[in-house]
C-alpha cells in the first residue's frame, strides 16, 4: 500500500536548442490521449513558463514528460499536481533556487489558466501538510498549519467511474446562502482548523462532514453519494465529504485497517445505489512532504 497515494511525475530536461524560457512538451503519458502537448494549453507547459519566469539567468529552454498518475475530473486535483510536479521538476533541473512557497505562485498561474484562479490545492501539493489560503489578491497570504497528528490522519478515498466536471460542479453552487448556513460553515471551517492544530483527529472528521452550503447542491449530482456518505460513517469514519469538485469520496479514518473497511464501504454504496464501478480505492497517509525530486 502507498503511503502517500498516487501522483503526478513531470521529466523536465534543458533544451539547449531553444531560446530561453521556451517550453515544449515531448509526451504524456497515462492521460488516455487527452491532454494536450502544447506548452500554452497544458497545466504543466504553464507552470513550466512561470517558473523559468522567476529564475535570473537561464539560457536555454525546457523539455517536459508528464506522467499523468492522478485520473482527470476527479476531484483529486489533478491539474494542480501537474503544474506542482512541473514547477517542482524545472526548479530542480536549476538548482533548486526556489522554495516551495515562493513556487505557488508560478502553479497558481496554470490552474488560473485551466480550472480557476485558486490556490487551495497547488499551495499544499507543493508545500505538503496542511495549507490555509487566507487571500490570493493583492497580495498570496499562505500560512502553514502545523499539525501534531500529522503521522496519524489516514484517509479513504474512492473514486467511481463518473465524471464531475469542476465547471459543472462550480455551477450548481447557489448565488446566495442563508445566513444560518454560512454561519454554519463557518463553524466548520474553525472547528476544522482548530483540530488541525491540535491533533484532534476525530474532530477533524466531524468538521469535514459539516459543510451545508456546498456539499447538499453538489451531492446529488454524484449518483449514490448520499448512501456512500452514510456507508463511510457506519463503516467506521470519522467523517466523509466530496473530495474537491468531486466525485472521489473522501473519509477521514483513525488506521489503516478501518480505512479499507470504509473504503470497501463506499465502493459497494457507489455501485448499489449510483450504479457506478470503482476506478480505484486507496487508503492514504496525510503528506507532510509536497512535491519531491525521486
Amino acid at each position: 500500500m502507498p503511503a502517500f497515494g498516487p501522483g503526478d511525475v513531470v521529466v523536465a530536461r534543458a533544451d539547449r536548442k531553444s531560446a530561453p524560457g521556451t517550453v515544449s512538451i515531448s509526451s504524456i503519458t497515462g492521460d488516455g490521449g487527452r491532454l494536450s502537448l502544447d506548452a500554452s494549453d497544458n497545466c504543466v507547459g504553464i507552470a513550466a513558463s512561470a517558473t523559468l519566469a522567476l529564475l535570473p539567468g537561464v539560457d536555454c529552454g525546457v523539455s517536459l514528460e508528464l506522467h499523468k498518475g492522478l485520473p482527470l475530473g476527479s476531484g483529486l486535483g489533478s491539474s494542480a499536481a501537474s503544474a506542482a510536479a512541473a514547477a517542482a521538476a524545472v526548479n530542480a533541473l536549476f538548482g533548486n533556487r526556489l522554495t516551495a512557497e515562493e513556487l505557488v505562485p508560478a502553479g497558481l498561474e496554470s490552474e488560473a489558466a485551466v480550472s480557476g484562479r485558486h490556490a487551495d490545492n497547488i499551495a499544499p501539493a507543493l508545500m505538503g501538510g496542511f495549507v490555509l489560503v487566507r487571500g490570493l489578491d493583492p497580495v498570496l497570504d499562505l500560512q502553514r498549519l502545523a499539525c501534531p497528528a500529522a503521522d496519524a490522519i489516514w484517509f479513504a478515498l474512492v473514486n467511481p467511474r463518473f465524471e464531475a466536471p469542476t465547471a459543472k460542479m462550480r455551477a450548481a453552487l447557489r448565488k446566495e446562502v442563508p445566513m444560518r448556513e454560512l454561519t454554519a460553515n463557518c463553524a466548520a471551517g474553525a472547528s476544522l482548523v482548530a483540530a488541525i492544530l491540535t491533533g484532534d483527529v476525530p474532530l477533524l472528521g466531524r468538521s469535514l462532514n459539516a459543510d451545508v452550503v456546498v456539499e447538499p447542491v453538489r451531492a446529488p449530482l454524484i449518483p449514490g453519494f448520499a448512501q456512500v456518505k452514510r456507508a463511510a460513517l457506519e463503516a467506521g469514519a470519522f467523517g466523509a465529504a466530496i473530495s474537491g469538485a468531486g466525485p472521489t469520496a473522501v473519509a477521514v479514518v483513525p488506521d489503516p485497517a478501518t480505512g479499507e473497511r470504509v473504503a470497501r464501504a463506499m465502493s459497494e454504496a457507489f455501485l448499489r445505489h449510483g450504479g457506478l464501478e470503482t476506478n480505484s480505492s486507496q487508503v492514504v497517509r496525510l503528506d507532510s512532504r509536497g512535491a519531491r525530486q525521486i
